[in-house]
């Protein structure tokens, strides 16, 4: 792994903006936990929420799968789905191919909380957003990684508005 970063990554600035991007990862993870705490539930519940809902339309949401996305132990995953099923959050179905199967879904109650957590969500990443990608492409920089961007905060909200822009008159 140390062979794969450069000598650059050894200096005092690579710690630094190592660090920035953590802080700036760690901002973002305390306004989840404490707008899901507001919510009324927990944050790994509401991580799981948009886990089952975000998987990939070719993924069966299922306990394993669950697991997988939150990266935590199978057994971990099943008493979070019971507690997420005691809230009327979730509902387990049997598969119609395989009936050993077990999938998740989110019910409607599920659904309108997931939703009503994930637009502060995309405010705070609007407001948010542009620092953290400026702190990645510091890391990345300091990583040697060759099309990192030397772009600031307010440079990149400038190019994401134009290329909004340019989508919406396509």
């Amino acid at each position: 792994m140390l062979r794969l970063v450069n000598k650059r990554a050894q200096n005092k600035f690579d710690y630094q903006a190592l660090a920035q991007f953590r802080y700036e990862i760690r901002r973002f993870i305390n306004f989840s936990e404490q707008a899901a705490r507001d919510a009324g539930i927990e944050p790994q519940q509401h991580q799981a929420l948009l886990a089952i809902k975000g998987l990939p339309d070719a993924q069966k949401a299922t306990v394993g799968a669950l697991a997988d996305r939150l990266q935590i132990r199978h057994h971990s995953a099943v008493e979070l789905a019971n507690r997420l099923e005691a809230h009327s959050l979730l509902k387990r179905t049997r598969g119609r191919a395989d009936r050993r199967e077990v999938l998740l879904a989110l019910t409607p109650r599920g659904t309108k909380l997931l939703k009503e957590l994930s637009l502060p969500h995309l405010v705070e990443l609007r407001a948010a957003g542009a620092t953290l990608l400026y702190a990645l492409q510091a890391v990345m920089r300091a990583a040697g990684h060759p099309r990192a961007s030397q772009r600031t905060p307010a440079h990149s909200r400038r190019n994401h508005r134009a290329s909004k822009s340019r989508d919406a008159r396509e």
